[in-house]
């Protein structure tokens, strides 16, 4: 236990300092500093040789993605597009549907490939309004935001153009699409479940006499403003299907019938089509997608050089807050008490699945971050998993489904960059608002994740 708290003290003052709102770019070196030295590991070669490889290591693979994510986002919110798909899901819905108003507006958007930290921007304010009509409690507003954003179109539908979906593909040779059955099945739990639990929140909160107006201390009388020029549902909805389209065209028909040979030659990588067609797919899929945008918004889009500038701005703390994430997680992978830790999860009863689903995570628990934990988690381990999984006769795509469900679960602690933005957007407190995001993030992915393991052990990936 004592060689635990090498790992314990320093994540544990990362959560607490992060909830207190020091920025994680500056805390991941510090507690990857302290970690080595509560561990007596050489403090320079810690912050050299581990924690700014895996950190610059992070930034060079999924650097585009993170900037054309922002970019089409920025596009999509500046053209009044974004508002206008959550405004029409909401007539569609009606004002009494506050809570699946808002998921369902947030999934949409996320699930086209605009960035989940742009829908809450976005998103917020429709929804502050649609509580208030429907004098809902304010305090739900980030774990509606939190469920239809960062759950299950974050890990579980299939073909989604999130960080989160790509990354297992190079290490696995799959697509965005990997086991697509069990990708639904999850998302229908998360999706259900967490419905359930806000509207059972909801009423039970109204029944105890807490409205909108309740939470007087951060109250936000803020309205969205009006779309200036109010694009047609259509028309601001086609870059979103183009996203999703196109990743299937190019992952299925346009990559795969290439001539792709030249990628065994060491100056691209000595790699094959395989580990790259996934992520190729997505860039492509995006880059054209924002082309599209940029042509069909153009009356609503004032200054796109700004859109695009504003975009690549945003993309930045993202991923350097991950990035860093990545190299504080590396550090304690290195650590002498992570080989206890994944000595124990490599004796669980269930094999390479579980084990696998056990460490990614604990790694994601431990960066903070879904896309940082699985980079830690298939750098130090994704090859014995892939082996161990051939040798048990496991499908690859199943491997992927469950290592992206697996970070979508304890990820989103308290110490996560997004549940801090959403709070702040709110203006609303941890202790107002995280134990609603809890559910919806932590606990009820957990339970989707469970429900794939069983599956997929009964009846393999589809």
């Amino acid at each position: 236990m004592l060689t635990l708290t090498t790992i314990l003290i320093p994540l544990g003052l990362l959560i607490w300092l992060a909830w207190r709102g020091v920025s994680v770019v500056i805390l991941a070196p510090v507690m990857a500093l302290l970690a080595s030295a509560m561990a007596r590991e050489p403090l320079l070669a810690s912050l050299t040789q581990v924690f700014m490889p895996a950190t610059g290591g992070f930034i060079t693979a999924y650097f585009l993605l993170f900037l054309l994510g922002a970019v089409f986002g920025r596009i999509m919110e500046d053209s009044g597009a974004a508002r206008r798909i959550a405004d029409g899901i909401v007539r569609a819905l009606g004002t009494d549907q506050a809570i699946p108003a808002v998921v369902l507006s947030c999934a949409i958007l996320t699930y086209g490939g605009v960035s989940l930290f742009v829908v809450a921007f976005a998103v917020y304010p429709l929804a502050m309004a649609l509580f208030r009509s429907a004098d809902l409690p304010r305090r739900l507003i980030p774990a509606a935001i939190a469920l239809g954003a960062f759950t299950f179109t974050m890990t579980a539908l299939p073909g989604t153009p999130a960080i989160q979906n790509a990354i297992p593909m190079p290490y696995f040779g799959t697509t965005a699409f990997a086991a697509p059955g069990l990708g639904v099945i999850a998302a229908l739990i998360m999706a259900g479940l967490g419905l359930l639990w806000l509207t059972t929140r909801a009423r039970r909160l109204r029944a105890q006499g807490e409205g909108f107006l309740h939470l007087t201390s951060s109250e936000d009388n803020s309205a969205p403003a009006p779309i200036r020029k109010p694009l047609r549902f259509w028309l601001a909805f086609l870059p979103i299907a183009a996203v999703l389209g196109l990743n299937l065209l190019f992952s299925t028909l346009i990559l795969p019938a290439l001539d792709t040979n030249y990628l065994a030659d060491p100056r691209w990588g000595g790699t094959d089509a395989a580990s790259v067609i996934g992520i190729w797919s997505i860039i492509a899929a995006l880059i054209l997608s924002i082309l599209l945008a940029l042509a069909l918004f153009r009356k609503t889009l004032t200054e796109p050089s700004q859109s695009l500038s504003k975009g690549a701005e945003a993309a930045l703390l993202p991923i350097f807050n991950t990035a860093a994430l990545v190299g504080f997680g590396a550090v304690i992978a290195g650590l002498p008490a992570f080989e206890v830790i994944r000595d124990g999860v490599s004796a669980l009863p269930g094999g390479a699945l579980v084990s696998m689903a056990v460490s990614a995570s604990i790694l994601a628990g431990v960066t903070g971050s879904a896309s940082g934990g699985m980079s830690i988690a298939l750098d130090t381990l994704g090859a014995q998993y892939l082996t161990q999984g051939a040798e048990a006769g496991i499908d690859a795509s199943l491997m992927h489904r469950v290592i992206a469900l697996s970070t979508g679960g304890l990820d989103a602690l308290p110490h996560n960059g997004a549940v801090i933005t959403l709070l702040s957007i709110g203006r609303l407190t941890h202790r107002e608002s995280y134990g609603d995001i809890f559910m919806v993030a932590v606990a009820i992915p957990l339970v989707a994740l469970s429900s794939v393991l069983v599956l997929g052990s009964l009846f393999g990936s589809f």
